[in-house]
Order: structure tokens, then sequence, then C-alpha cells
């Protein structure tokens, strides 16, 4: 009986050593958007992205993540769980929205950027009660639609 508990917790470890080796699962863990963009349904919104002027510094991390290191893995994961669930359900969307926990993550990425912008604002008493993203969209992933522009792989 021992035997074919060590066995079978043995060729479970397989399964998933395997399954995690055959996804490139460690891609996952870093930074890279080209990682981001493996699903097609990330395509128009990686291409708006890389000719889009934050290109050149933020990569999907960088917005879309916390920057501490265990919410940050965290929030990976359950992204993560919601995508592969989503694929292997069928259930691909054609379009990906944010949970509110995402929306307040890529605002608290916002303001910790342009810190120097929101102190403006806030100087000024305007109405800080929407999300920076309500009216600057266009800033980091362009124009809203598919992107016509060449598709740009490194």
């Amino acid at each position: 009986m021992k035997f074919i508990l060590v066995l079978g917790i043995v060729a479970l470890l397989i399964v998933v050593g395997v399954g995690l080796y055959v996804t490139d699962f460690v891609a996952y863990l870093g930074n890279n958007p080209t990682t981001c963009n493996n699903c097609h349904v990330m395509d128009s919104v990686y291409e708006s992205w890389y000719h889009g002027s934050h290109q050149a510094w933020a990569t999907c991390g960088d917005c879309h993540t916390p920057h501490a290191l265990i919410p940050k893995y965290i929030t990976k994961g359950i992204s993560g769980y919601h995508h592969v669930s989503a694929f292997i359900l069928g259930k691909i969307p054609d379009a990906i929205r944010a949970k509110r926990d995402s929306l307040e993550v890529v605002q608290d990425n916002c303001v910790r950027c342009h810190t120097d912008t929101v102190d403006a604002i806030l100087e000024m008493s305007l109405n800080y009660e929407r999300f920076c993203f309500d009216c600057h969209r266009h800033v980091s992933h362009g124009e809203r639609g598919v992107s016509l522009l060449p598709y740009q792989d490194k």
C-alpha cells in the first residue's frame, strides 16, 4: 500500500514537472511582454503597447502587477489561473476586461510612476475620483481597436 502511494506521488510529480516544462512555465514568472502575447486575445493589446509611448518605459508587469515581490506573484498566479481555466474550458473572451482589483493595481502603478503629475492634479483640486486611464487609455495602448500596424516580435 505504501509503495502504491509513493508511486502515485512520484507519477504526479513527473506529470506536473513535464507540464511545467512543456508550457515554459518559468517564462511566465518574468516580465517579457512577448510571453503575455502567447494568447491570441492579447494580440491587439500587445501591438498597441508595442507601438505606443509606454513601450520604451514599461513592460506589461510594470503596469499590470504590483511591484512588491509577494503581491506580484500572487497577482500573476490568480491571473494565470483565470487565463488557463478559460483556455481549458474553451471560454476565451474576444476581449479581456480587467476586474476591479486589476484596475486598482494599474491605477496604483500610474500614480507610482507619475507622482509629480498626480501631485499637481491634487493641488489644483481637480476631480481625482476616476482612474487615470479613464481619460488616458490611449497613452499606454494607443487608440482602442485592432492595430493596423504590422506585427512586431522581438
